[in-house]
């Protein structure tokens, strides 16, 4: 009986790293994807470029990069009206981090310092490339 109960153990914990691998993989991925439709947006013009949004990116240095993240999918979610490709980040943005975190993403996100779509839209390129490349 103890030899199939440790046999069953460790099955279990097999499962269980498998499990995670499987998971940064997946978010690999989302967060790969997301960088290739931000490189694509970023290469077009639309009229609202220059709309101003809150800049999640200025003076984060207290949070964790899921909780950006996170808030920058409340801004790209604002912004959704204006620029229909962004539903695929948005949608991204929101599996990324209600897979990583506890966070219901879309997160509040104070009113602050403003920026333009555009410039937004190149601080989380760059979010997600960094981001991308921590989890290598």
């Amino acid at each position: 009986m103890s030899t199939s109960f440790s046999v069953l153990l460790a099955f279990l914990a097999l499962l269980a790293c498998h499990g995670h691998e499987a998971a940064v993989l997946e978010r690999s991925i989302f967060l790969k994807e997301s960088i290739r439709l931000l490189g694509e947006i970023l290469s077009t013009q639309v009229s609202c470029d220059k709309a101003n949004v809150t800049n999640v990116f200025a003076g984060n240095e207290t949070g964790t990069d899921m909780e950006l993240l996170c808030k920058a999918s409340t801004v790209v979610f604002e912004s959704l009206s204006c620029h229909k490709p962004l539903k695929g980040i948005y949608l991204n943005l929101l599996h990324i981090v209600t897979k990583s975190t506890s966070l219901k993403a879309p997160c509040p996100v104070a009113a602050g310092n403003t920026t333009s779509l555009q410039e937004f839209l190149r601080g989380l390129h760059r979010t997600l490339q960094r981001v991308a490349k921590e989890n290598l």
